[in-house]
């Protein structure tokens, strides 16, 4: 491997500053072995108006990118950090298993929210089950649930962890009418707003609606609905500080050195900054992400936020079985009380830049690692549990009996 995972008196220092020990370095030279064999391809959006990339259109219900930039980010990045073989940049259209095949890929990572249809972002994991290869991403289901917002609230409610309270409706013939709807009722009670009315399933904060009284409710549902056609998601507005985190597995690379802590990583907490008289965060598409909308959390300084949002962040990683990185978006009551809006289950891997700015990455010097250090980590929390599950094609080529 390249000299990014070379083990100094210094790195070790370093390591023991951030209060983790130095484990064995028996992952750290699977991984070296790992890197000098494995055929990896990294797989983006395949684009459906491409001939051949499907067999019939079909509709969009989560807004579609490729994100194949970000996968190319990603491909350099192993390469940098000691990849032998080449890596095949590929989307995930209905050619994907043929070309896995003939490129020989040993593993993939997914850098994808799908083609189209109504639950998109789970139809790659599925492949890959069902191909039998090994890939960095979340299981199917799991996909599924975090990138649907309704599905994933009710799994934090089962699970005692804070949510804004919300109603889905579903598109109907019919316009809503709170005032009639039990539902409703139900869930805000005399609650008369603000409200937010977003998409079910959805990226960027797109068509993501403020409602300043339940007057308003049934004209912005029904203007939702007229570009998703799918179900919205009814909210109560909080009107306190809107915060984003990032969380992943326990194996953590600083310096190319990996260590395994006791606990998922909690890292790039940090508010949303809004504009005057922006109620909600305006969607990236519209208003790009920049330093100036984001303030990074101090650990210190701002230590009872930050304590919070790892907190919350550490209850859903271990409630949802999570093994690979999230972004959760997070936002308080006027009394400071923190709730769960929603995850991101294929957070934004762009590499740093000038000018570019990633709410993953934007952290990463707080804890004295790097954005190839971050995709070390996230491949080697993988590498780690399929070694642990003795997965045929990963245990052969790590040269583990």
């Amino acid at each position: 491997m390249g000299a990014s995972m070379s083990i100094t008196a210094s790195t070790v220092r370093e390591t023991e500053a951030f209060g983790l020990p130095l484990q064995p370095l028996g992952l750290n030279r699977h991984i070296e072995v790992l890197f000098r064999r494995l055929r990896m391809a990294i797989v983006h959006g395949g684009d459906k108006t491409v001939d051949g990339a499907v067999l019939g259109m079909a509709g969009n219900q989560r807004s579609w990118k490729s994100y194949r930039p970000v996968a190319e980010d990603i491909a350099a990045a192993l390469m940098r950090l000691g990849c032998r073989q080449p890596i095949e940049v590929m989307p995930d259209d209905m050619r994907l298993p043929a070309r896995l095949r003939d490129s020989g890929t040993h593993m993939a990572w997914l850098n994808t929210a799908g083609v189209q249809g109504a639950s998109a972002i789970t139809h790659t994991p599925a492949m890959f089950e069902m191909l039998g290869l090994p890939y960095v991403g979340h299981e199917p289901l799991l996909a599924g649930i975090l990138d649907n917002k309704h599905l994933f609230k009710q799994q934090l409610v089962a699970a005692g962890i804070p949510t804004a309270p919300s109603l889905l409706v579903r598109p109907s013939p019919n316009p809503f009418c709170p005032t009639q709807d039990a539902g409703f009722r139900r869930i805000f009670g005399a609650y008369r707003g603000p409200f937010i009315v977003k998409p079910v399933s959805g990226r960027a904060s797109l068509h993501v609606t403020f409602v300043d009284s339940i007057l308003q409710l049934r004209d912005a549902i029904a203007s939702v609905t007229a570009v998703t056609r799918a179900p919205v998601l009814i909210e109560r507005y909080l009107g306190g500080a809107e915060y984003c985190v990032a969380i992943c597995g326990p194996v953590v690379a600083r310096g190319g050195v990996l260590t395994k802590a006791e606990e998922p990583l909690v890292f790039s907490a940090l508010e949303r900054r809004f504009a005057p008289g922006e109620p909600i965060f305006t969607s990236m598409d519209v208003k790009p992400i920049s330093e100036e909308r984001a303030r990074l959390l101090d650990p210190v300084l701002d230590r009872a936020a930050w304590t919070q949002l790892a907190r919350i962040a550490r209850a859903v990683f271990a409630q949802f079985g999570l093994e690979t990185l999230i972004r959760l978006d997070i936002r308080a009551d006027q009394d400071g009380n923190m709730f769960v809006l929603e995850a991101n289950p294929k957070p934004d891997l762009k590499a740093p830049a000038p000018g570019v700015t990633s709410l993953v990455s934007i952290g990463l010097g707080q804890q004295g690692m790097t954005y190839d250090d971050l995709i070390l980590s996230l491949f080697a929390n993988r590498i780690e549990r399929l070694l642990a599950d003795k997965h045929e094609t990963i245990s052969r080529l790590a040269g583990v009996s």
